[in-house]
């Protein structure tokens, strides 16, 4: 019998199908989100909202819900069949996101997206959980890189198709059409194993009994890398997510495109760029760190001060400069966009991976439980409440350019960022330093 941690060519397919299936359920949990991008404007025109509302919405109506049931949810998947709490999950979140398309009122449409939080909350915490155990230290940064593509991958979809579908078919049926594919994903995954926990790790570190959740967490903050690694992932995340989120309107604002256009450039070129600067800093990080771990850490710190600088050009940059491309024309600025999107996510592979490897494997859903939650906090919940409220704040100044001034907060959130891994990498030197003192 062939066990998931071998190495012969079947177990390495039913790993990488079991990888397949994550990145689908996580790339469908997040074009739910994305799609909302294109939905800001026609949504706010139907209920009269404000644009401090819509950041309510698309964002801290979700993550509040989301952190209030996250860190159960992690531990759930610490005790129970990760595939079998996936697949509850996803049928959760496949109803309740129909359900968006069926609200009457902006209220209820708050309640529903508070509701399909709830579905999400244990989506990756028990994938990242999954995923340690599916693939070895040194092929791990890539596996998550991979898994991680699914955001950049949804930006595309609900960006470019989701567009054309909200265009053509209203919001509401974007939801409907969003919510079809997880009921499917949830089938098959009950048809899945449960992946061994700790299957690559030392099995002499593991604590004999299993930890009450509070324990868990006194453990994990003790961790002072873990916890500055979580800072600095939600903190890059904050001001991702917002500019995620508005950067359609963005374009359609300050450059002047119709929706669909916005949609089709911010998924493509901003997503398709982040998706290929995913991919290549997990492969590049585990090349690096064969050859001295320090690489863990440098290779996000290089993507955060190179995407800082292309995220401002990005945003600053005058809209009247455009080149024509199959006879349509392009903001120029999309070229500093794309640089963006490419240098920005260099943090998710390596950061993530680093996470798996400090905490225990019994542990591990709760870590990036956590992880998630503050994420979501951050990036989902106050980063497009922030920029939505800024917005509003100097529209009676600057006009429709409001929010092109207001989305430069990003630039300061990963600025803090890079600060939080450098006290990554000093807390590690410090303790090598000092091999006999404890991380706290």
């Amino acid at each position: 019998m062939v066990t998931i941690g071998s190495t012969s060519p079947a177990s390495a397919w039913r790993r990488h199908g079991l990888l397949l299936l994550l990145t689908l359920l996580y790339t469908d949990t997040f074009i739910g989100r994305q799609i909302m991008a294109v939905m800001i404007e026609p949504i706010k025109q139907e209920f009269n909202a404000s644009d401090t509302a819509m950041g309510l919405v698309s964002g801290l109506a979700f993550a509040g819900v989301y952190a209030l049931f996250g860190l159960g949810a992690g531990r759930l998947a610490d005790r129970l069949p990760r595939t079998r709490v996936l697949a509850v999950c996803a049928l959760l979140w496949s109803i309740t996101t129909i359900l968006c398309g069926f609200t009457t009122g902006f209220i209820m449409l708050v309640a529903a997206r508070m509701l399909v939080a709830i579905g999400e909350s244990a989506v990756t915490p028990s994938s990242i959980s999954m995923i340690a155990d599916l693939y070895p230290v040194n092929r791990r940064a890539f596996a998550i890189s991979c898994y991680s593509t699914a955001p950049t991958l949804a930006a595309i979809i609900a960006m470019s198709a989701g567009a054309w579908l909200v265009d053509q078919y209203g919001w509401r049926v974007g939801f409907i059409v969003v919510g079809i594919p997880a009921c499917l994903i949830a089938v098959v995954m009950l048809l899945m194993r449960d992946p061994q926990r700790g299957t690559w790790d030392d099995h002499s570190s593991e604590p004999a009994l299993p930890l009450s959740l509070m324990a868990t967490l006194k453990s994990l903050w003790a961790i002072k890398p873990y916890r500055f690694l979580i800072l600095a992932a939600g903190l890059s995340t904050l001001g991702a997510n917002a500019y995620g989120m508005w950067n359609a309107t963005f374009l359609v604002r300050s450059h002047g495109l119709d929706l669909q256009q916005a949609g089709i450039l911010a998924g493509f070129v901003g997503g398709g760029s982040a998706a290929l600067g995913m991919l290549f800093s997990g492969w590049f990080t585990d090349r690096l760190i064969s050859a001295h771990p320090r690489w863990q850490l440098l290779i996000p710190q290089i993507g955060h001060g190179i995407g800082i600088v292309a995220m401002a050009t990005y945003l600053l940059w005058p809209a009247d400069s455009t080149f024509m491309l199959a006879g349509h024309t392009i903001p120029t600025a999309m070229i500093w966009c794309a640089l963006n999107g490419f240098f920005a996510v260099w943090w998710v592979g390596p950061c993530f991976s680093m996470i798996t490897r400090i905490v225990s494997p019994d542990s591990r859903a709760v870590a990036m439980a956590c992880q998630t939650v503050l994420v979501t906090l951050l990036g989902v919940g106050i980063g497009p409440l922030a920029v939505g409220a800024l917005s509003d704040l100097m529209a009676p100044l600057l006009a429709a350019e409001s929010l092109r001034y207001s989305l430069l907060i990003g630039c300061i959130s990963t600025a803090l960022a890079m600060g939080m891994l450098f006290m990554v990498g000093y807390c590690q030197r410090q303790a090598r330093m000092k091999p006999q003192a404890a991380l706290v």
